[in-house]
Formats: C-alpha cells, structure tokens, sequence
C-alpha cells in the first residue's frame, strides 16, 4: 500500500518504532501484570485453553495471566518511563534518532508553505474546516478518555477481562506517553502556527515557565501531543485485538485526519507530527505488549517480544504541482 506525500509525512514513523528494543521488557524491571500481546515458543499455554473458552485471549497468553489492580495504570507509569527512557537512549535506537531527526528537519525547511496549502482551504471552505475542526477532535484526550471509559464500562458488564485490559492500558498510554510529551514542550518553547512570528516558527529552549502558562501556544507546538495520544490509543486497542484487522484500516486514516486537521487549524507545523508519532507508537507498544510476570523462556531469562515493527520504505516523488518531495510507505 503506497500513501500519498502528504500522508506520508504523518505515518512515516509509524514504521520506525522509537526504539523496537522498547516492546521487550528491561531486565529487573517489573512488568505490568495485564501486558498484551507476546509471542512464546511454550506451546503448552495455548494449548491448555479450552476449545470454547471465552475470547479472552491475547496471542499465547490467556486471560488469567493478565490480573489487573485498580491502579495498574498508575502504578505502571514509573517502569513505563524508565524502560523508554533505556531503550531509547541506547546505540540500537541511534540509527531511528537519526533518521527521525532528518525526517523533521525535512519538514522544518517545508514548513510555513505547507502550512499555508492547508490554512487556506480552511479559510475559504466550511466544509474542509469543520472536517479539520473534528480531526483535532479526535486527538485531543478527551476523545480517547472516552474510548476507554467504553471499554471499560461494556468489560464490567460482561465481565470482560480483555476490555478491562484495554481501558486500563488506554488511560496508562495516555498517562505515559503524554507526561513525556508535555516535558518536550516545556523543554523546546516552540510557537504554534498561530502566532508565530517567524515563517517557521521561533524556537525559545527552556522557556520561563510562568510565560509558557500565560501564553501557551507560543511555546507548545514540539511536539505534537494530539498525535501522540491518538496513535498510541489506537496501538494499545489494535494490539489488544489483533483479529480485528479492520481496527488499523479505520484507525490510520482516522490518525491521518487528526494530523490534517492540527496543520489547517494552525495548531501545529507538520514538522511537530513525525516525534509526535514516535512517541505515540513506541509507548502504546510498550504498553500494550510487556510481558506478563509468569512467563518466562526456557533457560530463565524473561521473554521478549516476537511482534516484529515494520520498517519505512522511502521514495522520491513529486506533489501534484510538479514540487519534489520525499515520502514513506510501508506495507502490512
């Protein structure tokens, strides 16, 4: 499947996992007893549930593996930083830093023209602003707060022990990974679209904090935390259902409308999008596919995850006027 320019732009890291190491599990650290998805060469846990068990299965792991606390999504968080933290800053993930710092820096250079092909239809068209006005909607916490209070309540209902997981795992994503992103934003001082006094933005580092919370789009636009919460929901819902294949064919094109619509609302640059998604990616994996306690490899040693992350395919092509550019694809 081959994405436009443009909607390259939002998905390329969706690809790139910042870092792949970040699904396995830190040696020492405790996991979170509900984590999703892993794969295990001990075929005897499959094997050992019943053939009309209730869908409670997460790959090889079943449902009793998978105990939850009421303040699971709480009680995660420190190990769940830490991890990140570890397997980002390490020498497997500097190609990915890399290759995501370019990828931004591309976008920077682009920045105020593509700001402004997306401004202007949502100046002139009722229509394409309100379809942007709900794909900043769709990003802004409130919307994925609510996904899992679904989750949440239909598991207490139908004692559900997966969507149980699910909402816990939701409201620990968006903890997770949003703590890192407000601390990027506090750190980077950059200005949002709307009042920026540059063509790209100004950049003030380590910004007075009491100035940042007087005047927050002036120094909040890096990184993008709609985008972050988005795709880092839809990650942990995805991996907590992998049958439901039809969950990532909505759930992509609906990241991409988020992204659209923080761009034409002027809320963010697209160069705020690509760490945006790393952070989105990488923490909803972390989250939703650490290992359970009670599994371990044969010799021991904790397992990690099989879940291979797939990989960006570049190319080069051209926009509808003529303009060069360079985008992702990526195929599952």
């Amino acid at each position: 499947m081959r994405f436009s320019p443009i909607a390259c732009v939002l998905l390329a890291i969706l690809a790139a996992p910042l870092p792949a190491a970040a699904l396995a599990q830190a040696d020492g650290i405790p996991a979170a007893p509900f984590a999703g998805t892993l794969a295990t060469s001990d075929s005897s846990t499959a094997a050992s549930i019943p053939p009309d068990a209730p869908d409670t299965t997460i790959g090889a792991a079943t449902a009793d593996q998978y105990q939850l606390k009421p303040f699971d999504m709480i009680t995660n968080l420190p190990a769940n930083w830490w991890i990140w933290t570890k397997e980002t800053f390490s020498v497997e993930s500097i190609p990915t830093i890399v290759w995501l710092g370019a990828l931004t820096g591309m976008t920077i250079h682009a920045d105020y023209e593509s700001w402004q092909q997306l401004k202007r239809p949502y100046d002139d068209s009722h229509m394409f602003r309100e379809f942007s006005n709900r794909g900043v909607d769709m990003g802004d916490g409130k919307f994925q707060f609510g996904i899992a209070a679904a989750f949440g309540l239909y598991g207490f209902i139908a004692s559900d022990q997966r969507a149980l997981r699910t909402a816990s795992q939701t409201v620990e994503v968006i903890l997770s990974c949003g703590a890192v992103v407000q601390l990027l934003k506090h750190i980077t001082g950059r200005e949002s679209p709307i009042v920026t006094t540059t063509p790209t933005g100004r950049w003030k580092f380590f910004p007075n904090q009491i100035e940042y919370h007087k005047h927050v789009p002036h120094y909040d636009a890096f990184p993008s935390g709609h985008i972050a919460t988005a795709l880092a929901t839809l990650t942990v819902v995805a991996d907590n259902y992998p049958e439901a294949t039809w969950i990532k064919y909505i759930g992509y094109p609906a990241v991409t409308l988020v992204g659209v619509g923080l761009v034409a609302t002027s809320i963010h640059w697209w160069s705020d999008i690509p760490l945006g998604l790393a952070l989105g990616w990488s923490f909803g994996k972390l989250v939703a596919r650490r290992q359970p306690p009670s599994q371990a490899s044969a010799n021991g040693q904790p397992l990690r995850s099989q879940s291979p992350l797939l990989s960006p395919h570049p190319y080069l092509g051209t926009l509808s006027d003529g303009t060069p550019s360079i985008g992702l694809y990526w195929i599952w």
